[in-house]
């Protein structure tokens, strides 16, 4: 699945679009920022509702390609500002986290639909 993919996806919306558009080969689910740094996978998606820059910070670090924030939690432009210069997608979604990751997963791979 392609990162603008994602923005066709039911509730998403892109909130950040200045990205190169590749390949999401995984999804990683966390709200602990050191999680995320030791555990997620480069060309991955997060799945979070933590909705500030250290979030763009870590998923830079980790090789997060596009990052999804959960229960409609506003973004903040700092955040969006740092993801564009980092080229990270940034997607919001009024959806919970464990309904997010279960879309993703199934779209990616990585459980098979019910």
């Amino acid at each position: 699945m392609k990162i603008s993919e994602l923005a066709s996806l039911e509730p998403f919306s892109c909130v950040q679009g200045e990205y190169e558009d590749g390949e999401i080969t995984s999804g990683y689910t966390s709200d602990l920022l050191s999680d995320v740094m030791g555990n997620a996978e480069e060309g991955s998606v997060l799945i979070t509702i933590q909705a500030h820059k250290n979030t763009v910070a870590v998923s830079s670090l980790a090789g997060v390609a596009a990052i999804v924030i959960c229960n409609d939690r506003p973004v903040p432009e700092d955040m969006l500002a740092a993801s564009a210069e980092e080229g990270i997608a940034v997607f919001q979604t009024s959806e919970n986290q464990f309904n997010t990751s279960a879309l993703i997963a199934q779209h990616i791979g990585g459980c098979p639909a019910a």
